[in-house]
């Protein structure tokens, strides 16, 4: 006799009550991977992202405004900051490396990000085609970018003002693709990058109109030149201590840390990840339920059959393993498409966060904790169908026949 194919016949046997215990099985299991999954990935990706960032500093404001904007590049900057500031501050004793950011245009949704080679040598990135700038108005554009916009090496190409993609033109200041990155999983794979001047030569430009300049207006110009973030890292540890008061209190600038503010980011993004955890939970054990009445009824409907099995030679640990290979079949199959519904859904919020030049989420991509999805399910599945199969394991075949 063979159990594993006699339980799927009896499992179909029931179709409606099969079919609604699995989806809400299925449902339970797709909540809670899709939120494993998509914490998952966020957090990695904030790490990453943050790597070696000690302290970023910006215009008065929200810290965690300032944070999301100059780091993650999904958030609008709270204003500029003196170059002259900025250059004080790369002087500081605490301060072991300064990358400055000057943001305010973009390109089909894209950021514009005037900085300096320390920033791409910062996240390790690398070139597949073409080379760095050398001179202002030349750009390399991220890997994600050359794919959307198609991009390359030699292309011109025009920002708009702000951010969002929806301000005027600088037609006359078009800028000249040298180089394109190599996908590296992180914010710079969304962003166009420049000389910290070709930003500046931009608006200047744009302020100056075709009257050609002075020395004195120049001069006037350069003095009033501003980036919008400057990120900072620390000589020693210590520094974290002293450096983000003096800067809140001696300067006119804020010094935000991002260990601080994404923790307290994540805890306010885990309260709806725990909804959905617990919703995902409640459907889990309400499925559960459901299999326990389905068996329990199917113990009682089907007390003939199992007596005929054990008239035909069947011991009675097989008969209580029909049953749970009934539960068995059930978890296997919702766990199945719980763990693709889960990386479906995960793929969808990862093509909306693209559309929207946000955090990469990868639809397909799998992490250990995924391992214990269908542990879980059968562990969930073989408790409800411990009941129903000890009480077919102690079937009496007399009192059924007699009976009978």
């Amino acid at each position: 006799m063979n159990i594993v194919t006699l339980s799927w016949r009896y499992l179909w046997s029931r179709p409606l009550a099969s079919a609604l215990n699995l989806l809400l099985m299925t449902l339970g299991l797709t909540s809670i991977t899709f939120v494993l999954l998509a914490s998952h990935q966020l957090e990695r990706a904030f790490e990453r992202d943050l790597a070696g960032i000690d302290v970023v500093v910006g215009a008065k404001g929200s810290p965690l405004q300032l944070i999301l904007a100059g780091v993650f590049h999904i958030d609008v900057p709270p204003g500029n900051i003196p170059l002259a500031d900025v250059k004080a501050l790369a002087q500081h004793p605490q301060v072991a490396q300064l990358i400055p950011l000057s943001l305010g245009d973009s390109m089909r949704g894209f950021r514009i990000v005037g900085t300096t080679a320390d920033y791409l040598a910062h996240y390790q990135a690398k070139l597949a085609h073409g080379a760095l700038w050398t001179e202002p108005m030349q750009a390399v554009v991220g890997a994600q970018v050359a794919a959307t916009t198609g991009l390359k090496v030699g292309h011109r190409f025009t920002g708009t003002h702000g951010l969002d993609g929806g301000g005027d033109g600088h037609e006359q200041t078009p800028y000249t693709v040298s180089g394109v990155l190599a996908p590296c999983a992180c914010v710079l794979d969304r962003l166009i990058l420049t000389a910290t001047e070709s930003v500046w030569k931009v608006h200047e430009d744009m302020h100056s109109g075709d009257a050609p300049l002075d020395a004195q207006d120049q001069e006037a110009l350069e003095a009033e030149r501003q980036v919008t973030i400057a990120l900072i890292r620390y000589k020693t540890p210590l520094a974290a201590v002293t450096f983000p008061r003096y800067v809140n209190s001696d300067t006119g600038m804020q010094a935000a840390a991002p260990a601080v503010e994404i923790t307290r980011l994540l805890g306010m993004v885990g309260v709806g990840t725990r909804v959905l955890q617990g919703f995902g939970a409640v459907l889990l054990l309400t499925a559960a339920l459901g299999v326990f009445i389905a068996l329990w009824s199917a113990v009682r409907e089907r007390r003939a059959d199992l007596a005929m099995l054990r008239m035909l030679g069947a011991p009675p640990a097989k008969v209580g393993a029909l049953l749970l290979c009934e539960a068995l079949w059930l978890a296997l199959l919702a766990s199945a498409l719980g763990l693709l519904g889960a990386h479906g859904l995960t793929a969808v919020a990862g093509w909306l966060l693209q559309g929207e030049k946000s955090l990469v989420v990868d639809g397909w991509q799998w992490v250990p904790i995924e391992a214990w999805v269908p542990v879980g399910a059968v562990a969930v599945a073989g408790l409800a169908a411990l009941l129903p199969a000890l009480a077919a394991y102690r079937v009496d075949v007399a009192q059924l026949l007699n009976s009978r």
